[in-house]
């Protein structure tokens, strides 16, 4: 049974001709293209926080919360074109609204452009949080690639690696404040 709240089951992205002959549009050829080079918005910021995180230029790079920014702006260049579409669908959630939502190219590359900004947010904020706290950067870099790889399963390890620094005795020492 459809409730009045699912999405139409028409393709929240619609075939468009002028790129027939650069990519296969009716099979989601764009949206392939734009969901792994979505990729590459995200994966040098991790690389400098997982691999480089002492290095001056991370955390230069790290404290602008324009880091977070191009996963964003995609989100929202995708978003914004359908939101008639996608409105009905995250306004009154249904499963199978949400599921028909991310059942086609466009809403997974959708959903990924989502994950990947709120992720690379929060990743952010783990660093620059164990930065201030001096958390080991070899205690750090497996919580941050949890938290690229799984997000919230991520965020969760860092509460306890956070909870479990603070009440130790030798984390009692004064914060890092950073410096512009």
């Amino acid at each position: 049974m459809e409730s009045s709240y699912d999405i139409p089951k028409q393709s929240i992205c619609p075939p468009d001709p002028a790129l027939d002959g650069v990519v296969n549009v009716r099979k989601g050829g764009h949206m392939d293209l734009l969901f792994r080079a979505s990729n590459l918005l995200v994966l040098p910021i991790w690389a400098l926080m997982i691999l480089l995180p002492r290095w001056r230029w991370t955390a230069r790079l790290i404290r602008s919360p324009l880091v977070s920014a191009a996963p964003a702006i995609l989100y929202a260049w995708l978003v914004l074109p359908r939101l008639g579409a996608i409105w009905p669908a995250v306004s009154r959630p249904t499963l199978p609204g949400v599921e028909a939502l991310l059942g086609s190219p466009a809403g997974a590359t959708i959903a990924w452009a989502h994950f990947l900004a709120f992720d690379v947010f929060v990743g952010r904020w783990i660093y620059l949080d164990s930065q201030e706290r001096r958390i080991s950067s070899w205690l750090l870099a497996p919580v941050l690639f949890l938290t690229l790889m799984l997000g919230p399963a991520g965020f969760l390890f860092y509460l306890v690696v956070r909870s479990t620094r603070a009440a130790s005795p030798t984390s009692a020492q004064k914060p890092v404040q950073s410096g512009a």
